[in-house]
């Protein structure tokens, strides 16, 4: 039976998430503003939670009509059949988003939703789900238009993006279907080698293994509509089963990452030991401009720090420069990506970009810049900028 799920992902990625669910055969996709709509039956509904690589969740789409006011939403919720889903012993929450839409709060059509789940409960088994809005089991999604109001079950819950096994953070951490999704814009395929010398805590590390080793990014945890009463559980676990065996064996990768700090190496090796990939990946303290190229070619990938503290900004100054000379130096013949919200990076590193991709971290817009490093000069004019 075809259904119609919404998958939201981080701005920017939108199209390469299209490719992504047509690879995992999604039916009719389309990419809106932050995500992309899609067809398909619950096993694709599964498989995308399991292997998906750049979505956020997974969405099901359970009603959708027009509306004038608070009271059409309300009865729009209302007719959605929820305790064929699930029962009132589980908690929920309701989150709603919107765009133009002429109401003006939506902190009430949120109360107002909430209500009509409770009250259809009531209505039909005489008891009422608890709301939790810190880990709820379920949650129930809104998002209005101008005049249109959809209402959406989410079949994943904790964001996709959290892998199950990453412990040891650092404050601001790159997300990781975005980091999956800066890999694919750099084309960086398992076979060739692949540094990040501003490694934190290991993302880019992490996601790039479990590419190399055809690891499915959703074995480490659960999701959402396993406690869903209609789900075929014999089938999920089939799903599982098929992901696990396409697993490559471990083995040691053409996969490098190092950092100037000494507890973010730490961190970075803890998080790989705790996804079963510590001898996977090589890990050391270096300044990125101490470093030379692993090899004749290859893809160096990093997300340096964008001078929000005080202080960072006239260091960052004062590094673009030289790690464009590094690069000049010892990455002859590889293609170099950062991943900034910094607009003085492009005009400090003294480099010309061949490429600028427009990327969102969170709601900070950023950019993906690629330099690739060819013999003969890349300097940059003094009138070039972003």
């Amino acid at each position: 039976m075809t259904e119609t799920f919404f998958s939201p992902c981080p701005r920017g990625l939108e199209s390469l998430l299209v490719d992504e669910l047509v690879e995992l055969g999604a039916r009719q996709p389309r990419a809106l503003h932050g995500g992309v709509l899609f067809e398909g039956d619950w096993a694709l509904c599964m498989r995308v939670n399991l292997e998906s690589r750049l979505a956020t969740r997974v969405l099901w789409q359970l009603a959708r009509g027009r509306y004038r006011g608070e009271e059409d939403i309300y009865r729009l919720a209302y007719g959605v059949t929820w305790a064929k889903w699930f029962t009132p012993d589980e908690t929920m929450r309701v989150f709603v988003n919107a765009q133009k839409s002429p109401l003006r709060s939506l902190e009430f059509i949120t109360l107002r939703i909430k209500d009509a789940v409770c009250d259809h409960f009531r209505t039909v088994t005489g008891r009422r789900p608890s709301i939790d809005t810190a880990d709820p089991d379920v949650r129930v999604h809104a998002f209005l238009t101008f005049d249109t109001a959809t209402l959406y079950l989410d079949t994943s819950g904790e964001p996709l993006y959290k892998r199950g096994f990453k412990r040891a953070r650092v404050e601001a951490p790159l997300k990781e279907n975005l980091a999956a999704g800066i890999l694919r814009l750099a084309g960086w395929q398992p076979d060739e080698p692949l540094v990040d010398p501003m490694c934190g805590s290991g993302t880019f590390l992490l996601e790039a293994a479990q590419i190399a080793l055809d690891i499915a990014p959703g074995l480490g945890r659960e999701f959402a509509f396993e406690r869903l009463k209609h789900v075929d559980r014999e089938l999920w676990g089939r799903i599982r089963a098929e992901a696990q065996a396409r697993q490559k064996p471990l083995r040691a990768l053409q996969i490098r990452g190092s950092d100037v700090l000494e507890d973010q190496v730490q961190r970075a090796k803890q998080n790989l030991a705790a996804a079963g990939l510590a001898g996977c990946v090589e890990v050391s303290c270096c300044n990125v401009l101490d470093l030379v190229a692993p090899a004749e070619a290859g893809v160096m990938v990093a997300n340096p720090p964008y001078g929000v503290r005080i202080g960072e900004a006239e260091a960052l100054a004062e590094l673009y420069p030289l790690l464009g000379d590094a690069l000049k130096k010892n990455w002859i013949g590889w293609r170099c990506y950062f991943f900034s919200g910094d607009t003085m990076l492009p005009r400090l590193i003294k480099l010309k970009a061949s490429r600028r991709t427009p990327l969102f971290n969170g709601a900070l817009e950023c950019r993906l810049y690629e330099y690739r490093m060819i013999a003969g000069s890349l300097r940059r004019t003094p009138a070039q900028d972003d």
